[in-house]
């Protein structure tokens, strides 16, 4: 007879903060530590179940996953226990983490079946980046301001069509993301000048690299991030 896996109890980092002294709660919400106490159970079957999704690395999960497991285990979940452990776990530090990671979305066989929507990625982002800095005496601003222009490039999207996907309700970190996009537009046109360069030098990439003196690896990283865009506008249009 095997042992069946237990989830691990999450960290004092997987869970939201603490609320304040003065419990401003409406009336009849369960509390952080109730909320724990209903999802840990149902969790820990998750992770018996679908170990590739629940165990000890967690994969983001398919859009509709809560019917899926309803469907398939009726016998097993009870609804509204089932919708509170998948609300706890999707609040998870360590969830977020593998959100904001940018793996795909998974189905309950383990088959990735879409990606993370560029808006949910930056989310992600956002609140890994409040969970740390309430820890740090660092400012992690500079650090956030990089991964949301890594997001962007990532997307595939357009400027115009990011920024209406990426609706952050903090002003602040609205500004940091305007920021963040300008990065990668000054970083975007450093390449496409680079890349025409190039294509009108009718060299190779080394003897291009050698004759202007920048690393031969620059060079290939701006033409290929240039057949990227190109793809993506193609697909797009």
């Amino acid at each position: 007879m095997t042992t069946s896996p237990t989830l691990p109890t999450p960290a004092a980092s997987d869970t939201p903060a603490t609320p304040a002294p003065t419990d401003t709660r409406p009336k009849g919400r369960p509390s952080i530590a109730e909320r724990k106490q209903t999802a840990l159970p149902v969790l820990e079957q998750l992770a018996t179940r679908y170990p590739h999704l629940f165990g000890a690395e967690f994969l983001p999960l398919k859009r509709g996953i809560f019917q899926d497991l309803l469907t398939r285990h009726p016998e097993l979940f009870q609804r509204d226990d089932l919708k509170a452990a998948l609300a706890f776990h999707a609040r998870s530090t360590r969830y977020l983490q593998c959100v904001a990671a940018g793996k795909a979305r998974h189905d309950l066989d383990g088959k990735a079946v879409e990606a993370v929507a560029p808006e949910h990625l930056a989310q992600a982002l956002v609140e890994l980046h409040r969970r740390r800095q309430a820890r740090s005496q660092e400012d992690l601003l500079p650090k956030l301001r990089a991964q949301l222009s890594a997001a962007f490039e990532a997307s595939g999207l357009s400027r115009q069509d990011f920024v209406e996907r990426v609706q952050l309700k903090d002003e602040a970190m609205s500004a940091l993301l305007d920021e963040a996009l300008g990065d990668s537009a000054a970083k975007i046109a450093r390449q496409e000048a680079l890349v025409r360069a190039y294509e009108a030098s009718g060299k190779s990439t080394r003897e291009f690299a050698d004759m202007y003196g920048v690393p031969e690896r620059d060079v290939i990283k701006a033409a290929l991030a240039h057949q990227r865009r190109a793809q993506a506008s193609a697909t797009a249009a």
